[in-house]
Order: C-alpha cells, then structure tokens, then sequence
C-alpha cells in the first residue's frame, strides 16, 4: 500500500500546482464560488463539489504524510482524475486568464497559467 500512496503522493503533487495558502486565498473569492456543479437539487445554491474539494485539498496538503488517512488518498486520486479531465478538455480560446474554465480548476487546486 505504501507504494500506492508514494504514487498517488506524486501525481497528486504534479496535479495540485497551488500552494495551500494561494488555494485559500482563492477561495475566497467570488470567481471561485460562483463556478462548478452544487449539487443534484439544481438549486444552484450551495458550496460546489470543487469548492468543497479545494477546502479538502488544503487540509491534504498541510497535514503530515504519516497521519494522512485512506480516505485523504482517495480524495488525492479524485483530484488527480479531475484536473487530468479538464485539462483534457482544453480551454477557452481567448481570455483564459478569466475563465470559468480556469476558476474551476483552481478550485481543485490547479493554475493552468503556471
């Protein structure tokens, strides 16, 4: 198992280029809390499934890799498997920079400008 984790331990560190504080920071703006799915209801209200996820990314990334749990490693591979797909996807042609494309994936803890 603990080959496993020193894998997903390395794709994840590959995939999440955003220190905790700059993800932080960036959740706490409108951009990152206005985009992304918020749920089955429909309601369009709510904290997103990233948004929620770029919380559980900090705590990840600030807790020891000793006391990271089996859950803290399968939400690492869910990271991966997102950014991996929307990087996928590609971008806007123009004004990348202030995207929904790019807001959402800095929710998950991924700057495609870096």
């Amino acid at each position: 198992m603990a080959d496993d984790h020193a894998e997903i331990e390395k794709t994840f560190n590959e995939a999440v280029n955003m220190a905790p504080a700059e993800l932080e920071k960036f959740l706490d703006t409108d951009d990152s809390k206005r985009v992304g799915w918020k749920g089955e209801d429909g309601d369009g209200k709510g904290e997103s499934v990233g948004h929620a996820s770029g919380r559980r990314i900090v705590e990840i990334k600030r807790t020891k890799k000793a006391d990271r749990s089996d859950d803290d490693y399968k939400h690492m591979k869910k990271v991966v498997s997102y950014v991996h797909r929307h990087l996928a996807q590609g971008g806007p042609a123009k004004d990348v920079e202030h995207s929904d494309w790019r807001y959402s994936l800095m929710n998950w803890g991924h700057d495609p400008l870096k």
